[in-house]
C-alpha cells in the first residue's frame, strides 16, 4: 500500500465509526482531526502519518489536495467509498486532510463553504445580534464598529483575507464570531459593515476620496472599491497545485517579482458584490509599468477582479484602476499607492 493510501485508509478508518447522522453544520479540519483523526495521527499509531511529520506530510502534499480527497472519497483497499461515513462532507475530508498538512509544515488554504442560505442575512443585522458584543466597545482589543483606522490595516491584503481570518477564528475571537451557521458571504457582509456602518456615495464628478486612513478602500460615485496584494509565492503556497486559484490567469508566475493584484467591488448603496464590471488596472512607478485588464476570479467561493504584475522595484508604485459597469455614462477612476 502506498503512502497515500494507507494515510487515507487509516483516515477513514477513524471516521467512520464516529461520525454518523445529519450534519449540523460543517467542521473545520481542526475539529474533525482533534474529535476523530488524531487517535492515530498524533502518534502515527497503526501506520498513519503522525502529524508534525514534515517529510511524510510532504510526500502526500506533492500529491495536491484533489488527489488525496479523490482517494477518500472513492475509496482505496480496504476503505469504503466516502471513507465509510455518510455524515462526513467532502468539505471536511478536505478540511481535515488540510489541517493535519498545515500542522506539519504545509501552508494550504483550508476550503471554505459553499452552502448558502435559502434567505441570507445583511451585514448590519449579524452585526447587531453577533458581532457587537466584542466590537461595540472594543472588548479584547477588537476593531470598534466604524474605527476605519482601525480596519484599514486588516484589510491590507484584501477583504478575502480577513473574511478567512474570520472563518477560522484570531486571538479570542472564536470561528466565524461564535455564529457557526453563518456563511462566507454572510461574514464578509458583516465585516464590510463594521469598516463602514454607514456609507454616504459621493456627490459631484467621479473622483476617489483619499483619506489617510483608506489607504486601499476607495469610494468613487455609487462603488466601494478595495485594493489587495498579495505575492505569487503565497498564492503558490496557499492554493495546491490543481486547485482553480493556482490555475487563474494561466497559473501562477514563476519568476521573481510577482504579485497578484485584487480588486473586490461592492455598490456603496446596497453593499452587493459588483461582479459584471469590466476592470482594467495600470501599475507604475518611476521607470515603467504595465497595465492590464483584471479577470473575474473566485478565490475560496469569492468572486473579484484580478491579474498578475511584475513589480520588483522598490519605490512605490501608483495603481490606477479603472470600473465600467453595465449601464454607467462613463468608466470611474480610483487610484492607490504602494510600496513593498
Amino acid at each position: 500500500m502506498n503512502i497515500v493510501a494507507a494515510a487515507v485508509v487509516v483516515l477513514a478508518g477513524l471516521i467512520a465509526p464516529q461520525i454518523s447522522g445529519a450534519q449540523p453544520r460543517e467542521r473545520s479540519g481542526k475539529e474533525v482531526v482533534d474529535s476523530v483523526c488524531a487517535a492515530c495521527h498524533q502518534s502515527g499509531a497503526k501506520g498513519a502519518p503522525r502529524i508534525g511529520d514534515r517529510k511524510a506530510w510532504s510526500r502526500l502534499a506533492e500529491h495536491g489536495l484533489g488527489s488525496l480527497t479523490q482517494s477518500a472519497l472513492n475509496g482505496v483497499r480496504k476503505m469504503p467509498a466516502h471513507g465509510g461515513a455518510k455524515g462526513l462532507t467532502d468539505i471536511e475530508i478536505e478540511r481535515a486532510i488540510t489541517y493535519m498538512v498545515n500542522q506539519s509544515g504545509g501552508k494550504w488554504a483550508e476550503p471554505v463553504s459553499g452552502l448558502t442560505p435559502a434567505v441570507e442575512r445583511r451585514g448590519e443585522q449579524i452585526v447587531k445580534a453577533q458581532c457587537a458584543k466584542c466590537h461595540q466597545t472594543g472588548v479584547s482589543g477588537a476593531p470598534k464598529i466604524g474605527d476605519r483606522e482601525a480596519w484599514t490595516p486588516r484589510l491590507k491584503r484584501g477583504v478575502d483575507y480577513l473574511v478567512r481570518s474570520a472563518i477560522n477564528g484570531h486571538g479570542p475571537m472564536p470561528p466565524r464570531g461564535g455564529m457557526a451557521d453563518l456563511t462566507d458571504s454572510e461574514l464578509r457582509g458583516a465585516i464590510l459593515y463594521m469598516f463602514n456602518p454607514s456609507p454616504t456615495p459621493a456627490k459631484g464628478p467621479a473622483a476617489a476620496l483619499p483619506t489617510a486612513s483608506d489607504a486601499n478602500h476607495k469610494i468613487v460615485g455609487d462603488t466601494e472599491i478595495y485594493l489587495g496584494i498579495v505575492s505569487a509565492v503565497a498564492i503558490r503556497d496557499q492554493y495546491p497545485k490543481g486547485s482553480p486559484e493556482s490555475s487563474m490567469h494561466g497559473g501562477v508566475p514563476t519568476g521573481k517579482g510577482y504579485y497578484h493584484l485584487n480588486i473586490s467591488l461592492f455598490d456603496s448603496k446596497t453593499r452587493a458584490a459588483i461582479t459584471d464590471a469590466q476592470v482594467e488596472a495600470s501599475v507604475r512607478e518611476a521607470t515603467g509599468g504595465e497595465t492590464k485588464k483584471l479577470e473575474l476570479v473566485t478565490l475560496g467561493n469569492m468572486k473579484s477582479y484580478g491579474h498578475y504584475f511584475r513589480m520588483t522595484s522598490k519605490n512605490p508604485y501608483t495603481i490606477t484602476v479603472k470600473i465600467t459597469r453595465p449601464g454607467a455614462a462613463r468608466p470611474i477612476e480610483a487610484q492607490f499607492q504602494h510600496k513593498h
